[in-house]
């Protein structure tokens, strides 16, 4: 099958494109004609080596976790997927080697649930990653009908879900971002408020009685300054910073959870949720993707497809 892959850490000029070995179809897992994969941060990072000390890695490599696609061939034990199904999934396994930037994945069943309906495959792609780190940093904190809720980086992959998701669920939703994509998140149902010095007076501004949750996608000093408004000192998560457990609350690394992501699925099919596609890019210049990635400054998430997209 042709595939991206790196036999190599670096940057992305390491990324190739050509074939790579046909994946095996274990008991539980099924094997996907991938359509499409996303690129999160975590992929440029692991590619340069950043999380070497963390994650077991197996060169070549073929990056991403995030793909949606065809189901074509079920394990023997399979009972929950047929041939013919169309699929989202967070593809995270215990090694890094095996990822969806390729024209067919294995998928463990665990990993999967069917894709929404209603949007593309290339917006598909986009939701697995973020859209569960999203919804489960704020079941983390406890988000419910009423709750006056801080997204920090709202404008990002993961805090443009989180945005809907906290709306959809009732809640009042405040957001980080710069002046420019202030219009974009009322968009999605947000209050802007600009991050950076004097952020925690522009809380008070805007929720005098204070927050009920905080969630954090950025890092940084904000989330720091937020917590002075934060009713509930417990209720607060970052996905980007550990020392948020010394303050009393979580630390998110999102996992994959088949009842998760079905839970999205749903919410996109309801209205509730539409994915934020920035850019799409063909898997042959997933480099390029990557490299928008780590410029940044994109609205929502990056994809790259895989064949037509009918």
């Amino acid at each position: 099958m042709k595939a991206v892959f790196y036999e190599t850490y670096g940057d992305p000029d390491v990324l190739q494109y050509g074939e790579q070995p046909d994946p095996k179809v274990g008991p539980d897992s099924v094997l996907v004609d991938v359509r499409a994969a996303s690129v999160n941060p975590v992929d440029w990072k692991i590619t340069a080596g950043y999380l070497d000390g963390a994650l077991p890695t197996v060169f070549p490599v073929i990056p991403g976790w995030d793909v949606a696609g065809v189901v074509v061939q079920p394990g023997p034990s399979v009972v929950e997927f047929e041939a013919g199904d169309e699929v989202i999934g967070y593809v995270r396994m215990d090694t890094v080697g095996l990822g969806t930037f390729a024209e067919q994945v294995a998928a463990p069943v665990r990993t999967l649930a069917r894709k929404p309906s209603n949007i593309s495959w290339a917006e598909a792609a986009t939701m697995p990653l973020a859209g569960l780190t999203a919804y489960q940093s704020l079941r983390a904190v406890g988000v419910s009908d009423g709750d006056t809720v801080l997204v920090h980086n709202g404008a990002g992959g993961v805090g443009t879900y989180a945005i809907q998701i906290a709306r959809a669920w009732g809640a009042r939703v405040l957001a980080t971002a710069s002046e420019k994509n202030h219009d974009f998140l009322r968009s999605l149902g947000a209050e802007p408020l600009t991050y950076g010095e004097g952020l925690a007076d522009r809380i008070a501004e805007a929720a005098p009685e204070g927050l009920d949750a905080v969630v954090d996608f950025v890092g940084g000093d904000d989330w720091v300054a937020s917590l002075e408004h934060l009713r509930t000192p417990e209720r607060v998560a970052s996905v980007t910073d550990a020392a948020v457990k010394d303050k009393g609350g979580r630390y998110i690394f999102v996992r994959p959870n088949p009842a998760d992501l079905l839970a999205l699925t749903e919410l996109v099919e309801s209205g509730s949720v539409k994915p934020v596609l920035a850019e799409s890019f063909p898997l042959e210049r997933a480099a390029d993707a990557f490299r928008s990635s780590i410029e940044g400054h994109v609205r929502g998430k990056i994809a790259v497809t895989v064949g037509e997209q009918g």
